[in-house]
């Protein structure tokens, strides 16, 4: 991989669209992970303002403790950085006590920790449109077009994803270039979205190092009969997320009228 180019040509993008849109930079939730970290930092590189903020929800120490490590590393690296932090942990208990929790206990579990990606998205676009930023997106290729990890509406509701186009392994080469902080670099990914410091590996049930062999093997047409043992278990894992999330990947259904009833 071209590193410096591709960061180059990221940081190209970032400006030209901005520019285009006629906005004065972007805004970025900082959560302490790696693709945070990368994306406020190609949107820093462009010299246009930069928002970071940070949207704690009972986060997890360590968490915290690498969100804030790495605005620091910014602001002191570029003058074109600002910082907020929202604690939304307030909004969040106020909400659960105007709704109704039943049911099975993971499900409502679930139900909430998509509950608070929709709470930062809220709160990024709240500052995008009081200084007239963009939204931009922190997903990386096997999140958001494999497994479909993230929270529609969420964490998915961006206005630009710089690096969408890039693996994880990928995110992780241009974040050692970008000299990212190691306590990042060397963390556990993880989404944050349940107040403990449980990893994505702990939920999906695999490494985003086999996520990316089982996608480069679906796009390759390969079956789970293709394969045995460990490989056969990721390969289905990483079918069974890509089926069941293919609602956020595709663009929303439209009943469109037949002209006959028009």
């Amino acid at each position: 991989m071209q590193t410096e180019k591709i960061v180059n040509h990221i940081v190209n993008w970032l400006k030209e669209y901005a520019t285009n849109a006629g906005v004065n930079g972007f805004v970025v939730g900082v959560s302490g992970g790696i693709d945070s970290a990368v994306t406020s930092t190609l949107c820093a590189k462009t010299g246009l303002n930069v928002l970071c903020v940070e949207m704690p929800i009972h986060q997890a120490e360590s968490h915290v403790s690498r969100a804030h490590e790495h605005i620091a590393q910014l602001i002191e690296r570029f003058d074109n950085v600002d910082e907020t932090r929202c604690d939304l942990t307030p909004v969040f208990e106020e909400f659960k006590t105007e709704i109704f929790m039943e049911g099975d206990q993971a499900t409502v579990d679930m139900a909430l920790a998509n509950t608070r990606a929709r709470l930062r998205m809220t709160t990024l676009y709240y500052y995008a449109g009081l200084y007239k930023l963009l939204v931009a997106g922190t997903g990386n290729k096997v999140e958001d077009f494999g497994v479909g990890f993230y929270t529609k509406y969420g964490d998915g509701g961006v206005d630009l994803s710089p690096i969408a186009d890039l693996l994880k392994s990928e995110v992780y080469q241009i974040g050692e270039f970008l000299k990212v902080p190691d306590s990042i670099m060397k963390a556990a990914p993880s989404d944050g979205l349940f107040g403990d410091a449980r990893s994505d590996e702990d939920q999906i049930g695999a490494s985003y190092p086999e996520l990316e062999w089982a996608m480069k093997m679906d796009d390759e047409g390969k079956t789970a009969n293709d394969f045995k043992g460990r490989e056969q278990e990721v390969f289905k894992i990483y079918k069974r997320y890509n089926n069941s999330n293919k609602h956020k990947m595709i663009p929303i259904p439209i009943c469109e009228i037949p002209s006959n009833l028009q």
